[in-house]
This record gives C-alpha cells, sequence and structure tokens, in this order.
C-alpha cells in the first residue's frame, strides 16, 4: 500500500499562527506624552537627550541635613548683570503680553498661554501671582545629590540658571515640592518630554546626580520620544565673586 506523504499545518493552525503573528509584530506602544506606559522601548534609537541619561552618576540620594535656601544666595540674585533680578527675566522670557511697572525690568502683569505644566493658560498680575517660577531640578532634590558638597557661587549659579527656571501655574508647582522624575511629573502629558530632557540637561550641565528610579523614570519617559533634544544654554556654573550663600 502506498504511503500518504505527510500533512502539513491544518488550515486553522495556520489561521491561528498568521493572527498570533500579526498582534505580536503589531502591538503600538503606549504613549505617555511621548512616554512608554510599559518602561523603555529597547527598540527605540536613543537621540539625544535620551542617551543623555546614561551619562548621569547614579547614587542613592544623600541626607537632606544642612539645607537651607539660604545655601543657595539670595532669591533671583541678578547674577547675569542685566539690571533686572532672575524672576523678572523668567517672566519677560515665559509671558505673552507683558506690562512692565516701571522702565523695562519688574513685570507688572503678563499672560502664561500656556502654562506648560497643564495646557491652560494662566494670568500673572504682581502681587496677586498664580504664577510661580520653578526651578525644575528643585533646589533641595539637588542638594541632596551633591550640591552640599559645592562651593556657593555654583549654588547661586544653579539657583539663577535659566535653562533651570520656568514660569508655571503655582497650583502644580507647589503639589511638586523637590520631587524629581520618579515622582512628580507635569499632569499635561505632552509636556512631559521636554520637562525631563530639561531636567537632565540641568543635572549634566551640574553633574548632579540621580537615584536608580529617577534614572528609570528618565529612560521610560525619553524612550517614547528617543528624538527629544537636549537643551543646552543658559549661564556659566559659577557666579560672580561678588554674591555670597551662606
Amino acid at each position: 500500500m502506498n504511503r500518504q506523504a505527510p500533512r502539513g499545518p491544518s488550515l486553522a493552525l495556520l489561521a491561528l499562527l498568521v493572527v498570533a503573528g500579526t498582534v505580536t509584530g503589531c502591538t503600538p506602544q503606549e504613549k505617555d506624552g511621548g512616554s512608554s506606559g510599559h518602561g523603555p522601548d529597547a527598540n527605540a534609537k536613543a537621540g539625544p537627550a535620551l542617551a543623555a541619561v546614561d551619562s548621569l552618576t547614579v547614587k542613592g540620594r544623600a541626607p537632606k541635613t544642612g539645607y537651607d535656601r539660604g545655601r543657595f544666595g539670595s532669591p533671583w540674585a541678578d547674577t547675569d548683570s542685566n539690571g533686572c533680578g532672575t524672576r523678572d527675566d523668567i517672566l519677560k522670557r515665559d509671558l505673552e503680553d507683558v506690562k512692565y511697572r516701571d522702565g523695562d525690568c519688574e513685570v507688572a502683569s503678563g499672560k502664561l498661554a500656556p502654562d506648560p505644566y497643564t495646557g491652560k493658560d494662566v494670568t500673572f498680575t504682581r502681587g496677586r501671582s498664580q504664577v510661580d517660577i520653578d526651578h525644575l531640578v528643585a533646589l533641595s532634590d539637588a542638594w541632596q545629590k551633591g550640591a552640599g558638597k559645592w562651593q556657593p557661587s555654583k549654588r547661586i549659579a544653579f539657583a539663577n540658571d535659566p535653562l533651570n527656571l520656568l514660569a508655571v501655574d503655582a497650583g502644580p508647582n507647589r503639589g511638586k515640592g523637590d520631587g524629581d522624575t520618579a515622582t512628580w511629573l507635569p499632569p499635561d502629558k505632552g509636556y512631559r518630554c521636554a520637562y525631563v530632557a530639561r531636567q537632565v540637561a540641568v543635572k549634566k550641565k551640574y553633574e548632579v546626580w540621580v537615584t536608580g528610579a529617577e534614572r528609570d523614570a528618565m529612560k521610560r519617559v525619553l524612550s517614547g520620544c528617543p528624538e527629544e533634544k537636549l537643551p543646552t544654554g543658559g549661564s556659566a556654573t559659577a557666579a560672580p565673586g561678588r554674591f555670597h550663600a551662606r
């Protein structure tokens, strides 16, 4: 009796394999304002900001012992010697429809349109402002990750560096406290990539270290936007000698 040739997979089995391959091969990455909801994408090409995360030193958080705002000098010192305090410099940079109290330095009113943290417009009126100037890398966070050992001139420069400053809605900013990327992100998911890239840039510039959880959170966000650029610029990393801190 003639033997039959081996029979191939049934049509039903072939169909199942095709469906399974389609499902596993085409599942879109979940986005979270550019970030993945399931950790860093192993296949993402590292762009400037994402690649820079690996250049940051990873260490545990040091104690907050000895931290005081005065360790970073007088608030909003005119370290760039343009005749205006840092706070007004950032308000002029970030607000629209700016009006001045006198001359072209002290900002009297304007509009944050939109606020980067919420995506909503916020009106600024001096004396009853709903706008804060946020240190993207909080002074207390920096203190616990290296700044406690810096020279005063470096801490003063850090506190007044435009690269680390942003006009934002006061509400979410005060909720942020001294949180890092692992513990706080802007409510507006569309701004998270830019926000994290700025934090990476500041920490790289000033050699502020990150915790392991913080590094992983930075990668998780930036892997969803791997071409995000690393911001540059700001001031020098040492303030002029006429400024002093505790």
